[in-house]
């Protein structure tokens, strides 16, 4: 395992499996709740920082299985997103939210721009690095990639219950998606839904955007209901249901790969 380790916050992100040989690499922005020392916890309590609002639950245990599974490289984010959301540009206002779906999170209210700028310097930048030094790998390797993206929901927000349980997201390159979403019928019984619970029009693309539209390669976001990873075996479980939709996807990309190399 590599961390990348920045002097002021500690590291931003891990990379496991850096020279995993399959077709995807992982990408897991939301995979930890830890706040560094100097933010005083954002003058959040235990309850607060367990939820939902602080991390991913559930999310960094499947992506680990699958990096297992698939051979595939996963850079994992160590820190919450309350510090900075690596799912956001950092112009946008929810990098560094100051109010959560059900709180306040007093250490991010007032931030000036010289606060804003360091929590980019120092998480967000790193963050996008790790990324990239994969990427770059496999570009001069002459590797076929294919991004994915782990992150899970709440069964509830702001009191409506959501009946979704998996979520295949993507912004303008559909490919992976629509490869996915062919496959529902190898998981029967499961809720599975295009841009469910959210869409590019909530500002959850940007890892997509970013990683993967601007290199060319094929990308997605997965979305598991958070109360389907209460276990480890919960999360293996939901692992291997993904993999269901994801591998037969993924023997598919193969054909876009010679398409392109042959453009």
């Amino acid at each position: 395992m590599q961390t990348l380790q920045n002097p002021q916050f500690g590291p931003a992100a891990d990379i496991v499996n850096p020279d995993g040989a399959g077709t995807v690499v992982l990408i897991c922005e939301h995979a930890s709740n830890a706040i560094p020392t100097a933010l005083n916890r954002l003058g959040l309590d235990d309850r607060d920082l367990d939820s939902h609002a602080a991390w991913d639950p559930g999310a960094l245990g499947v992506a680990r299985h699958l990096s297992r599974a698939l051979d595939a490289p996963l850079i994992a984010g160590r820190l919450s997103r309350l510090v900075y959301d690596c799912n956001r540009a950092p112009e946008s206002p929810s990098a560094m939210p100051a109010i959560s779906e059900r709180f306040d999170i007093p250490g991010n209210a007032g931030l000036d721009a010289a606060a804003r700028a360091a929590r980019v310097a120092n998480v967000y930048r790193p963050f996008c690095a790790a990324v990239s030094q994969v990427l770059d790998s496999r570009a001069a390797a002459r590797m076929t990639t294919a991004i994915v993206t782990i992150h899970s929901f709440t069964p509830v927000f702001h009191g409506l219950r959501r009946d979704v349980e998996i979520g295949i997201l993507h912004d303008s390159d559909t490919r992976l998606a629509d490869a996915m979403l062919a496959q529902t019928h190898r998981l029967p019984g499961r809720d599975i839904r295009r841009n469910a619970p959210y869409g590019p029009e909530d500002d959850v693309t940007h890892s997509l955007r970013l990683h993967g539209e601007a290199r060319g390669l094929p990308n997605v976001m997965i979305e598991i209901r958070n109360d389907l990873l209460a276990t480890e075996q919960d999360e293996e479980r939901m692992a291997n249901e993904v993999t269901k939709l994801l591998s037969p996807a993924l023997a598919e990309a193969a054909s876009w790969f010679a398409e392109d190399a042959h453009a």
